[in-house]
């Protein structure tokens, strides 16, 4: 293969480069996220485990420990995803360099990985989306109880 030859496949290569940094932006803000959940958990969980609340304020602590669990579970779902994502378009550029080199006919195996790669992306955001959702819920926790009081 000449330089010639193999600059068009460069040129293929770079989008699914593109969709891996983006994808690290991704996974880095859904990693902090996931971070920072588990440190509020083990706050609440030290809470609860010095006394001391009202029988209300324990039972608004057990649930917002409950809907971080439900988070952790929902987090870890989207960061595996997004993953998933950057393997696929590792994937994707491993498959268009070997198809041109040896010329190999991949198309079909080619877009079958693209597919699964988006398909991960989608599923990573949706996740995504479903934790924000949760973390509004533990915040109106918060509000419930501070209007009790």
């Amino acid at each position: 293969m000449t330089l010639t030859q193999l600059v068009p496949v460069l040129q293929l290569a770079i989008g699914p480069v593109i969709l891996i940094s983006g994808v690290g932006l991704l996974l880095l803000t859904l990693t902090n996220r996931f971070g920072r959940m588990l440190d509020r958990s083990r706050s609440i969980i030290r809470e609860i485990s010095e006394g001391g609340q009202s029988p209300a304020a324990v039972a608004n602590l057990n649930d917002q420990v409950e809907i971080l669990h439900r988070r952790a579970r929902i987090l870890r779902l989207s960061i595996t995803l997004a993953a998933v994502t950057v393997l696929g378009a590792g994937v994707l550029i491993l498959g268009l360099f070997i198809g041109a080199y040896w010329r190999v006919e991949m198309t079909g195996a080619l877009v079958a990985i693209f597919c699964v790669t988006i398909l991960a992306l989608i599923g990573s955001t949706l996740a995504f989306i479903v934790d924000m959702n949760l973390s509004l819920k533990a915040a109106q926790l918060d509000w419930k109880l501070i209007g009790r009081q």
